[in-house]
């Protein structure tokens, strides 16, 4: 049973800041290295949808580790490198410049505590965000919202033979006069091979609209981590175990719909090491 709980735990931080129940064995170390990517996208979420004034490819080349500090008590930390690039003008002329910058995304640190475990675990979590992205005014790159953030959240599951299932919800509340944020999203995991699960997930954010923050009209031009983002999203995800310290992810998500977001899927794929 241990065994699922390890698993449960990989499937749910994988491309995420994990929002799983479970936490880490009291000295263990999960690892996690991922590349994700939106590439060639020029359309927006919006009312009405929009396009942007150059096509853009946004990567993010992502570390992500979970400590156990105690068998209840669990450290996290996100890592996201951004490569971001504008490509060519949608509609023949741009007013923003066609450039690519590499930079620090938002910087996460995060802890998470077991408060409840038989059969289902509750756990409370609480992630903070660093204001530690960059914004390049004449392209309109931004590689990280310019605000701190603050995510407390709860989270639940339950695992059972082959299978598990997990919710959690909870709010971003940010500086700067960017818009707080409610969230809630959720799981099924199954074991379809000895070394193999597949996911499915759902995850829903909307915003409040209680901030006004004032962002240059380039930055508008990219809709690069402006504000009120919203997404209603879903998508897969597969876990391969090489051996008992190492393995392989693959995801893949979309949106049904959204808010100044890209109107694209996302892939991505990663590699993890516990120890």
């Amino acid at each position: 049973m241990k065994k699922i709980f390890v698993f449960i735990a990989i499937l749910s931080s994988s491309f995420t800041f994990s929002q799983s129940p479970w936490t880490q064995e009291k000295g263990k170390f999960y690892t996690q290295l991922s590349f994700s990517t939106i590439s060639n996208y020029d359309e927006v979420f919006g009312d009405p949808e929009y396009q942007t004034d150059r096509e853009i490819t946004d990567n993010t080349l992502q570390f992500y580790g979970e400590y156990g500090l105690s068998s209840k008590t669990t450290l996290l930390l996100n890592l996201p490198i951004k490569f971001i690039k504008t490509g060519d003008a949608v509609n023949g002329t741009a007013f923003i410049t066609e450039d690519s910058k590499s930079a620090f995304g938002n910087i996460s640190l995060g802890v998470k505590h077991q408060f409840y475990n038989k059969k289902w675990i509750i756990s409370g979590q609480l992630n903070l965000e660093a204001n530690t992205g960059s914004f390049e005014a004449a392209s309109g790159i931004r590689t990280g919202q310019d605000a701190w953030t603050f995510t407390p959240t709860i989270n639940i599951g339950r695992s059972f033979d082959k299978f598990y299932v997990q919710a959690f919800t909870g709010i971003d509340l940010k500086t700067n006069n960017y818009s707080n944020n409610f969230k809630i999203g959720g799981e099924i995991g199954t074991k379809v091979h000895s070394k193999i699960w597949l996911v499915g997930f759902v995850d829903i954010v909307s915003s409040f609209n209680d901030g006004d923050v004032n962002l240059p009209l380039s930055n508008l031009g990219t809709a690069l981590y402006v504000n009120n983002q919203e997404y209603g999203a879903f998508g897969l995800k597969a876990i391969g175990e090489l051996n008992s310290a190492f393995g392989g992810i693959l995801s893949f998500g979309g949106a049904f719909s959204g808010n100044n977001v890209a109107k694209q899927a996302a892939i991505s794929v990663g590699v993890y090491h516990k120890f």
